[in-house]
């Protein structure tokens, strides 16, 4: 009777993987120079203690806060390409995470720590859309990140596995970080290039809507 006592004692929160889409926010100094931004983030995450309430989570993100297009063209403009160039923040980071529930509703706060990458970077693209065949980073900035945030996953299907909608709010700390924004790349009529980059404090705030699969404990 212990035994099936046992067996039939509901587990805690297991393991998971999820993929969400991320809107972001510039605050402080960095909202001077940016607008929005909108990106994706991968996370995962294993049971470390407390039945599962404790567990290590990891994140890795992109947000992409400006992008400019020019038509191109060479030889005569017999070959056309665009020249894209796009401003992205890379995030990456782990840390623990407290769950309060292994219900259906599930509230939990997070905490990391890791780097943030500042990169903007220009390539070639054909018209056919078959993608970018010539890439160069015009800028870069590695710097250390942090990130606290809290949210709520509602199961929404499965049994063993579960499948969560997946909603959260973080705050991403960066520190000073030196980036371009659209615009600070200036092409000179000699063919070479001038590069006004900034400095400021670089920190955000992000909604997260996406989903969570459970793992099995």
């Amino acid at each position: 009777l212990a035994d099936n006592a046992q067996a039939q004692r509901p587990r805690g929160p297991g393991g998971f993987v999820g993929v969400s889409f991320i809107a972001a926010d510039p605050i402080g100094e960095l909202g001077s120079f940016i607008d929005q931004g909108f990106g994706v983030e991968l996370a995962g995450g294993a049971p470390m203690a407390a039945g599962g309430h404790v567990r290590l989570r990891a994140d890795l993100g992109v947000v992409v806060y400006g992008h400019e297009r020019i038509r191109d063209c060479s030889y005569g403009c017999r070959v056309g390409s665009d020249l894209t160039t796009t401003n992205s923040i890379v995030h990456g980071g782990i840390g623990p995470e407290l769950v309060f529930s292994s219900g259906n509703f599930q509230p939990y706060v997070h905490a990391t720590a890791g780097m943030s990458y500042f990169v903007t970077s220009s390539s070639l693209d054909d018209r056919d859309g078959f993608g970018p065949y010539l890439e160069t980073t015009n800028y870069s900035d590695l710097v250390f990140g942090w990130k606290v945030g809290a949210g709520l996953r509602f199961q929404i299907g499965g049994d063993r596995k579960p499948v969560y909608l997946d909603l959260g709010l973080d705050r991403h700390g960066n520190g000073i970080a030196n980036y371009l924004t659209e615009g600070d790349i200036v092409d000179q009529a000699d063919g070479s290039v001038t590069i006004y980059p900034n400095r400021s404090e670089a920190d955000l705030m992000s909604f997260r809507f996406g989903l969570t699969v459970g793992l099995p404990n």
